[in-house]
């Protein structure tokens, strides 16, 4: 599978990523070893990034990732993770899933984005996964705390990767303004952007991509299908984590009818439209089972013909300036 690098550093990715919040048992239970199989899965398919974050099933997401790759050469594989939620236990009981896992609450988050809050959320994360060094590492979900973020958290981060800690550092968000002050103001290496690029939503195309690009560094792009609306459209799908809106629904079914036209898939569609901008580096897409790693992998290798950006972009479904991969430069 096609790796890039990571910005200007060493660390390298592959073109297609796996996100373990699906293994964290991300709304629903995930057996233990459906996890382990479904990163088995993803090492078959040729993928060898992995991320994972201590808010993904408090916990369970990186020890199940880190076990499952025990074994593996540590050169072969990326993993990242992320730091601004400290996990504090607690004897509250019940579940974790107000907080959407289905795991017992035997932790509590604590936002905290301080210097020394990120040495020992990183400290934590790597003692679950059972490793030395994770290769990447991103401020997480700083919407509510920028000012912390990028006093205390950014330069913590360069910090560590000064001292060879870390190989690469970044922010990952659901939003793409305060990403787009990342790659503008710091020098971050790469940023993970979540459900604002994709058939559905396109706002980083107009300043977070463009900056990325003219800057060097790299975009990871999450929620290709947000959140599931665009990997299966209908009724009851949800869109960004929560039930899709009517006018959504029918945007995605467009653009599914669309697809059914030109002999492809909407998955297939949706995972080309992510890797075809210049400035992403690799598209993380979350799977919980054998099965959706494996049709994750099919859909991303297959080919998508240009007739069909040539509809969407003429019926209104596609911005004309958005690259597309008939377009990708060599």
């Amino acid at each position: 599978m096609r790796t890039r690098t990571l910005g200007h550093g060493s660390v390298g990715v592959t073109a297609l990523a796996l996100g373990a919040a699906g293994i964290g048992s991300l709304y629903s239970e995930v057996p233990e070893e459906q996890a382990y199989e479904t990163v088995n899965a993803a090492w078959d398919a040729g993928i060898r990034y992995f991320d994972t974050a201590p808010h993904y099933g408090i916990g369970h997401s990186e020890r199940r990732l880190g076990a499952a790759l025990r074994g593996r050469p540590r050169s072969a594989y990326t993993v990242s993770t992320k730091v601004g939620r400290r996990l504090e236990p607690t004897d509250a009981g019940g579940t974790d899933l107000a907080n959407g896992f289905a795991v017992p609450a035997t932790h509590r988050r604590v936002w905290d984005f301080s210097a020394d809050g990120i040495r020992r959320t990183l400290d934590a994360s790597l003692e679950r996964l059972g490793l030395d060094r994770v290769d990447v590492v991103y401020l997480h979900d700083p919407d509510d705390h920028g000012e912390e973020a990028f006093r205390e958290g950014y330069p913590a981060l360069e910090k560590l990767r000064s001292e060879g800690v870390v190989g690469a550092i970044g922010a990952g968000m659901n939003q793409a303004e305060m990403l787009t002050r990342f790659v503008r103001d710091t020098d971050v290496d790469v940023v993970l952007c979540a459900g604002r690029y994709t058939l559905l939503d396109q706002r980083a195309l107009t300043d977070l991509l463009p900056a990325a690009q003219e800057r060097g560094t790299s975009v990871v792009i999450g929620g290709a299908f947000n959140s599931g609306l665009l990997a299966d459209p209908r009724p009851g799908a949800r869109y960004n984590y929560a039930a899709a809106p009517a006018e959504l629904l029918d945007r995605a079914l467009a653009l599914k009818a669309a697809a059914d036209r030109h002999g492809t898939t909407l998955r297939a569609a949706a995972l080309a439209f992510c890797a075809a901008h210049p400035a992403v580096a690799a598209v993380l897409v979350g799977a919980r089972s054998p099965h959706e790693v494996r049709d994750c992998a099919a859909q991303f290798t297959a080919d998508v013909p240009a007739s069909l950006w040539q509809e969407l972009r003429e019926t209104g479904l596609l911005p004309a300036e958005a690259p597309v991969p008939s377009e990708e430069p060599s």
